[in-house]
């Protein structure tokens, strides 16, 4: 049952109010005044306040304000008199939900309530949904290195400056990417990936910086490119040193002049966009050999952060193991499984060629297979083609 909070110093809209909302099943707490209400709302959660605008003391402006330093998700709409429409729309751009005239109607009050609280709800819905995908992306581990990934991204995270992060396949090089867009003051706009290795080389400019109408064979639309998409957020590209030395000129004037141009536009475009980049290459062979840009390896590169393999930092296995054997249970709705000491033991001693990545595919596979406990010999039956 949705509770709600009415502050009005009239009485008899008090209790109007009251026997109405009550009547639809809501749960209702009235305030006298703006002092009354705020020390309520210190006490209790609301989903949704009804609060007049003129009160005396503290005046439903203020009110609003102070709770949006204190309770920033109260969804708040306000009851104006005629005069006060202007205050009213005031309130609106300050963070009110709505607003609501006197005489108050009925049929009005009922929809706004309503929208109010499915907006209060969706707003705790979005929070669980980015725990769980920052749960995803979690950093799991307490060895060495990962204790210098983990400065490194605390010091790097809050600025705008672009990082290229390196390591082999499997290492978690999206996890990193993804803590830093979360850590950043850009974590409410979007975060947008592009794999530069799975993009063919005659798609990937228009994968990246859009394409008018009609610029080529199948352009039957305007379309917006990872930049745009990615505009005041953060764009990640993934695999970079997969990409075409031709698409790497233009993402380099996209970084030095903040402009992009769509395929088949001469219209320059402003973004703002930090951009993220990751490789399993070695970038500096690629440059001796030509197939990369210097000029864009020194651009991407303000902060450099090499995701270290698993084989060292062993210690962090049984972490990973019990992380794991959590997810996959949630995810796939199972039991979690016990893994024995021989078993964990033995899952240490193997060469992850695919880092984590195969790591988890171990725990999940183990997890199908075995029934009560995974022991030793479990890991040494299930992991024997193991390369």
């Amino acid at each position: 049952m949705a509770r709600i909070l009415v502050i009005d110093d009239e009485r008899s809209i008090r209790n109007t109010l009251k026997d109405i909302l009550e009547y639809e099943k809501y749960e209702i707490d009235l305030a006298i005044d703006g002092l009354d209400g705020l020390e309520k709302m210190r006490l209790n959660n609301y989903d949704l306040v009804l609060c007049d605008i003129k009160m005396p003391g503290i005046d439903g402006l203020e009110l609003l304000q102070t709770s949006r330093q204190e309770k920033p998700d109260a969804q708040f709409i306000m009851i104006s008199g005629h005069g006060d429409i202007e205050t009213a729309v005031d309130a609106i751009k300050k963070g009110a939900f709505d607003f609501i005239q006197k005489p108050i109607d009925l049929n009005r009050l009922l929809i706004t309530v309503k929208n109010g609280i499915d907006r209060k709800g969706l707003i705790e819905e979005t929070k669980v949904l980015r725990k769980k995908i920052s749960r995803k992306y979690e950093m799991i581990g307490n060895s060495e290195p990962i204790h210098h990934v983990r400065s490194i991204l605390e010091r790097v995270a809050p600025t705008d400056a672009r990082v290229l992060i390196t390591g082999e396949n499997g290492t978690g090089k999206e996890v990193i990417a993804r803590l830093i867009h979360e850590m950043s003051p850009r974590n409410t706009q979007p975060f947008i990936e592009v794999n530069c290795a799975a993009i063919p080389s005659e798609l990937i400019e228009s994968e990246l910086f859009g394409h008018e109408k009609g610029a080529f064979t199948s352009a039957i639309k305007q379309r917006k490119g990872k930049f745009e998409q990615a505009d005041g957020g953060t764009l990640f590209l993934d695999e970079i040193g997969d990409m075409s030395l031709s698409a790497q000129a233009k993402v380099l004037r996209a970084l030095q002049e903040k402009v992009i141009t769509r395929v088949g536009s001469d219209t320059p475009i402003k973004v703002n966009v930090r951009v993220l980049a990751a490789t399993n290459k070695i970038l500096t062979d690629e440059i001796s050999s030509q197939r990369f840009r210097e000029d864009l390896y020194h651009r991407l590169s303000v902060i450099l952060i090499h995701v270290p393999p698993l084989r060292e930092r062993t210690n962090d296995i049984p972490l990973l193991i019990n992380y794991f054997n959590e997810q996959i249970a949630e995810e796939q709705s199972m039991k979690m499984i016990t893994f024995s000491d021989d078993a964990i033991e033995a899952l240490c001693a193997l060469k992850y060629s695919g880092n984590i990545r195969e790591l988890r595919n171990i725990v999940e596979r183990l997890m199908i297979l075995c029934t009560d406990e995974v022991t030793a010999e479990d890991v040494k039956m299930y992991t024997i083609n193991q390369l």
